[in-house]
């Protein structure tokens, strides 16, 4: 065999052994694969892994990603249904569920990507057009992004995608509307503070009033009991040193003038000028208390 006829074999070798490399295809546990003819879908989407057979040169695959996409999307200024400027930050997760549809509509990720962030922010708009922004903030966030998810599925099943997951991350007032709002708020609530300190202070006085009036009447009253109470206290004293005076004329007489030179002659600032014969000082000149009886002015001499 001469040399031309041998690398003439070896060259139909080489290009059986590459045309049989090209005759296989592993599809991963993470795609579909999508076998062309010319561009033309050929067979079905293969979703389960395994090596597989195409022609080769003719045919080749083409793998469409079957894991959960993420959907980043840029914040969108939206008009709420009570005329607020909102700024909406949202984010979705899809998976591919029909390849075919797929590769015929969109081919590729980012295509896919671009054409649902626009169904959701066309679906974002519709919706929140017809919510206030307290209702999508508080109240009915969870029931609005399920409706955005709902519409966004009935576009998206036209790419042969379905939507698992959509989240509005932030729902904030822009930047300068949120100054204004603050600077409203603060004005509000200093009102109200206002008010409710105006009103404290009208119920301080009026409950300030109404109290000195009980204490007035709690005082007359304890005046008033006091008042009978020593009255009653003084008819009694008075009642017992008249029954004591009654026993005892001269001791009851001698005790009060005791009780008389007690106060009288304590220290202090209090002067008396009196004299030793005066009634007051007769238990001193008179162990019984009788008066000094006057003495008889002596008789002038006679011629």
């Amino acid at each position: 065999m001469n040399s031309s006829v041998k690398l003439g074999l070896g060259i139909v070798a080489a290009l059986a052994l590459f045309a049989l490399a090209n005759s296989f295809f592993i599809v991963q546990m993470t795609q579909h694969a999508i076998v062309l003819r010319f561009g033309q879908v050929v067979r079905q989407p293969i979703s389960e892994p395994g090596l597989y057979f195409k022609v080769p040169f003719i045919e080749n695959v083409v793998t469409v990603d079957k894991r959960i996409l993420d959907l980043d999307l840029p914040v969108q200024t939206v008009l709420s249904t009570d005329r607020q400027n909102l700024d909406v930050d949202a984010f979705a997760r899809y998976r591919i569920t029909q390849p075919l549809r797929f590769f015929q509509t969109v081919r590729t990720v980012p295509n896919a990507n671009t054409r649902l962030a626009s169904f959701v922010n066309s679906s974002m708009r519709n919706i929140i057009a017809g919510a206030t922004m307290s209702q999508l903030i508080r109240t009915e966030r969870d029931r609005l992004m399920n409706r955005i998810q709902e519409e966004v599925n009935r576009e998206a099943g036209t790419l042969g995608v379905e939507i698992v997951d959509l989240r509005l991350t932030r729902v904030d007032l822009p930047q300068v509307n949120q100054e204004a709002v603050f600077n409203r708020m603060q004005t509000e609530r200093r009102q109200e503070a206002a008010d409710l300190r105006a009103t404290g202070n009208q119920a301080a006085v009026t409950i300030r009033a109404r109290a000195d009036r009980e204490v007035v009447g709690i005082l007359a009253e304890a005046n008033r009991r006091a008042e009978e109470v020593r009255g009653g206290g003084d008819a009694e004293r008075n009642k017992i040193f008249a029954e004591a005076y009654n026993r005892d004329p001269d001791f009851f007489s001698f005790y009060r003038s005791m009780q008389a030179y007690e106060q009288s002659i304590k220290q202090g600032d209090t002067r008396l000028v009196l004299s030793p014969n005066s009634e007051f000082f007769r238990y001193f000149n008179d162990a019984a208390g009788h008066r000094a009886r006057p003495q008889p002015a002596p008789e002038a001499p006679r011629n």
